[in-house]
């Protein structure tokens, strides 16, 4: 049973009732196609500004730098919820032990300007949370935030010169850099060639903007994913020969303490859960958490989005009303980054907060082979 509770805190209960479901979607539907008819002149503007802005790259008027040093770029052509930061995880795991690698975000919603480096010590509101989340998690790896990444880069080096790779977050936009690999994300529910350009749908770029990735990796599928529909995932995408197409999903770990990873918990059919989460799309995380406790209430906000006192306060509110003899708090690491902002209160107050960790696990059997596109790229690298 999940109980949702929208950014006004009046809890609205869902049921699982076959008709009241498909009315609810019937009309979901029929308020997003109006909505999408009512912007689409609106997205044939932005489309022409994109249009325009790839032209002049393309057409050599504006250039894309290169670098002499790898650079792996991870994107989507979607605004979030692809899962860019378990993908640029797996991609630190899998080499920090061989190579020096460097990560370098933006910074996205930080209330700082310009190029820094990331210290474990910092707050998301100093380098915004993903990138504490990397540098947290891993802190012998060099992770660096700034909104020109073509300035940023050359300021690494000069500070670091023996890095030996940089995976850009979130790039796949950036034209102004020349990535020597492009690995491009989309959603196994949510794909971009049913997606339609903003602000009418979520996408960023045409379509065809698919055509500069070198890889392209469908991710959240369900884990026990069937051939046929890898295939006809495939023959949807129209991959270009030089593309190759992987799937990947999540694994999930026991969820940690907030303010101690040590401290670890376990979910169970007895468990209720308030979920507290500011993602892109929650229906994945709430599919596995639906087969793992008794009951969810979600509080749920826009992406990256920084809770406010009255936020937490009505988080506390909402757990005391929760009449059970076993419940606890969950989030998102890319949350707790700013949920930490208010540890004060959340430690005076003896909330439960557990934070849930996520990995990416490739379907298939095709883990080696991912891992082994990613090596060859990077020994066949010429400056």
């Amino acid at each position: 049973m999940r109980a949702y509770v929208s950014p006004s805190f009046k809890p609205k209960l869902i049921t699982r009732r076959y008709r009241q479901q498909t009315d609810q979607l019937d009309l979901n539907s029929f308020i997003k196609t109006l909505v999408r008819l009512l912007l689409f002149p609106l997205s044939l503007l932005y489309g022409l500004g994109i249009g325009l802005r790839h032209f002049f790259y393309s057409s050599g008027l504006l250039k894309s730098a290169e670098f002499s040093i790898p650079l792996i770029a991870v994107g989507n052509l979607s605004v979030g919820g692809a899962g860019k930061t378990p993908h640029v995880e797996y991609l630190i795991r899998l080499l920090k032990d061989y190579i020096n690698i460097a990560t370098l975000s933006r910074g996205y919603k930080r209330k700082t300007k310009g190029f820094l480096f990331v210290h474990p010590h910092q707050n998301s509101e100093e380098v915004g949370d993903e990138p504490l989340q990397y540098k947290r998690k891993y802190p012998d790896v060099l992770v660096a935030v700034g909104e020109s990444r073509m300035l940023a880069i050359p300021e690494m080096m000069r500070h670091f010169p023996n890095t030996q790779l940089i995976v850009l977050d979130d790039a796949f936009q950036h034209l102004a850099i020349q990535p020597s690999l492009n690995i491009l994300l989309t959603e196994y529910e949510h794909p971009f060639m049913d997606d339609y350009l903003l602000p009418s749908g979520r996408l960023r770029e045409w379509r065809s903007a698919y055509h500069r990735a070198d890889l392209i990796i469908v991710t959240k599928c369900p884990p026990l994913l069937a051939s046929e529909r890898k295939e006809q995932m495939i023959a949807r995408i129209q991959p270009l020969s030089h593309q190759k197409i992987f799937f990947s999903h999540y694994t999930y770990g026991n969820p940690y303490y907030i303010f101690n990873s040590s401290y670890r918990g376990k979910l169970s059919k007895d468990v209720d859960v308030l979920l507290i989460c500011a993602i892109a799309r929650t229906d994945y995380l709430l599919d596995y958490l639906e087969e793992q406790v008794q009951s969810i209430v979600l509080m749920s906000f826009e992406d990256h989005h920084y809770f406010s006192k009255h936020d937490i306060g009505s988080l506390n509110a909402t757990f005391q009303r929760m009449k059970s003899e076993r419940k606890v708090i969950i989030t998102t690491e890319k949350d707790a980054m700013r949920l930490e902002l208010h540890k004060a209160f959340l430690t005076e107050h003896e909330l439960p907060v557990f934070v849930l960790p996520a990995e990416v696990e490739f379907l298939f059997g095709e883990g080696t082979q991912f891992d082994t596109v990613i090596r060859n790229h990077l020994l066949s690298f010429r400056a």
